[in-house]
């Protein structure tokens, strides 16, 4: 039986590990939580060292990293081949794998046995997967192994195809009501907290008042009990990718763009590098080396003879 403290970090004892009860013990207090996705192991760092209290290794990774139109090419190896390299680079944040496209749809064992990856092979806490009452009973079976779920509900991305588009959900009487049952539908099953994406605000803040988990907003308003962003929109990474709900913080994309035009010049104008950025022999192991290898008698590569 272990001795460790229940909210120890195995990683480093000093820094408590945040946890889905973390999470609830925030809720209960009023306090917003803070998500964000992240899916490379420098990224992770960052962004945990900043103290977000959870990590969404996010589907949305098909189309900010690997360049899809939408998310419904990533695969569940590509998904564990990131969220091993994020876990890696997070000591404290709660980390949340995403379950990619018909890693989950077909088959409640197969729900279970991806999930389980997630944990045992990738490091992560916990996972997400979109859709509500429909997937009330993998939630469940998920759940019964041990294995703690975040839903997603609204706008829900791997549907896109069925939605028409990326487009707002619930802003009809009849939608709104869909939207709340399946959250309801979520919480009933055991999903410790569910992300409300795409929905009008005043929908969200009902959907949040009914609920006992907490809600993660994500183009949902400011009455959730959370936010969460993709990384790249809040970094300004893309020009004209960034949705309305989104904030950019910064602008790294045009920074990026910047840095690379200016090394391009200095190397092109062999500014770059400079004697400041190179490393010294020895002039007695020169002078041997050259004598050895008759180096100093042969014209260089590319000039006349």
């Amino acid at each position: 039986m272990s001795t460790r403290p229940a909210h120890a970090n195995p990683k480093d004892p000093q820094r408590p590990k945040t946890s889905v009860l973390t999470l609830a013990e925030k809720h209960r207090r009023g306090e917003p939580i803070t998500m964000l996705t992240a899916y490379d192991y420098p990224t992770a760092r960052i962004v945990d060292e900043a103290g977000i209290d959870a990590i969404l290794v996010g589907d949305s990774v098909a189309m900010v990293v690997l360049g899809h139109a939408n998310t419904l090419s990533v695969t569940m190896e590509e998904m564990l081949h990131h969220a091993r390299a994020v876990s890696r680079g997070a000591r404290r944040a709660l980390l949340i794998g995403d379950l990619p496209f018909l890693s989950y749809q077909a088959r409640k064992s197969d729900a279970v046995k991806n999930a389980g990856r997630y944990l045992q092979e990738a490091g992560m806490d916990a996972v997400k997967l979109e859709g509500g009452r429909a997937y009330a009973d993998t939630v469940k079976a998920i759940v019964r192994a041990g294995i703690p779920v975040q839903g997603h509900v609204g706008l829900t991305p791997q549907s896109v195809n069925a939605l028409g588009g990326f487009r707002v959900q619930g802003r009809t009487a009849e939608s709104a009501r869909r939207i709340l049952d399946d959250a309801l539908a979520l919480e009933d099953a055991g999903c410790f907290s569910v992300v409300l994406e795409g929905v009008p605000h005043r929908l969200a803040g009902a959907i949040t008042g009914r609920l006992g988990i907490p809600t993660i907003g994500i183009g949902a308003g400011p009455e959730t009990s959370g936010q969460v962003l993709v990384i790249h929109d809040l970094l300004g990474m893309y020009e004209d990718a960034t949705p309305k709900f989104a904030k950019r913080y910064a602008e790294l994309g045009a920074a990026m763009a910047a840095a690379v035009t200016a090394y391009r010049g200095e190397v092109e104008s062999r500014a770059f590098p400079d004697m400041t950025r190179t490393y010294a022999i020895p002039e007695s192991e020169w002078a041997a080396f050259v004598a050895a290898d008759g180096i100093g008698s042969r014209p260089a590569k590319g000039k006349a003879r």
